[in-house]
């Protein structure tokens, strides 16, 4: 295993566990995931948000309920086409994300701490770089 396999191996590692600490509702992945597409996006389809994150439509279906039952999203009709649903980031689900931001200032002051200016800005870049590549590949796929 190179130093580069073994180093991004081991940053995922940490930033799972990083996560699991900031996540005091016990949210999913996929349900955390699906908040922060919506917080991005504003509104979209369950269809658009199933493709973007490559999940089965049963399985997303699911998740979607139990985010609406727990409030964490809202669903209306469509204004488009009057038929399929738009799915919303409720304040409840803004709530939860302001929370975990604010347990992730924990990596950003551990960050700010460990690198100079020069290797904060350098970090940046190739965290986006890599970043980009990765949605790249994910979205070439639907």
């Amino acid at each position: 295993m190179s130093n580069l396999e073994s180093a991004l191996i081991q940053l995922q590692c940490e930033l799972v566990a990083e996560r699991n600490l900031v996540n005091p509702n016990g949210l999913s992945w996929l349900q955390y995931d699906i908040l922060n597409l919506l917080r991005k996006r504003g509104s979209s389809s369950p269809t658009q948000l199933s493709e973007q994150l490559h999940i089965r439509p049963s399985k997303f279906s699911k998740t979607i309920k139990e985010l609406k039952e727990n409030c964490y999203i809202t669903q209306s009709v469509s204004q488009q086409d009057g038929r399929g649903l738009m799915t919303t980031l409720s304040e409840s689900g803004k709530d939860f994300l302001d929370s975990v931001d604010a347990g992730h200032t924990f990596l950003y002051e551990t960050a700010t701490e460990i690198f100079n200016p020069e290797e904060q800005q350098l970090f940046t870049q190739l965290a986006n770089l890599l970043t980009h590549a990765l949605e790249q590949e994910r979205t070439s796929d639907q």
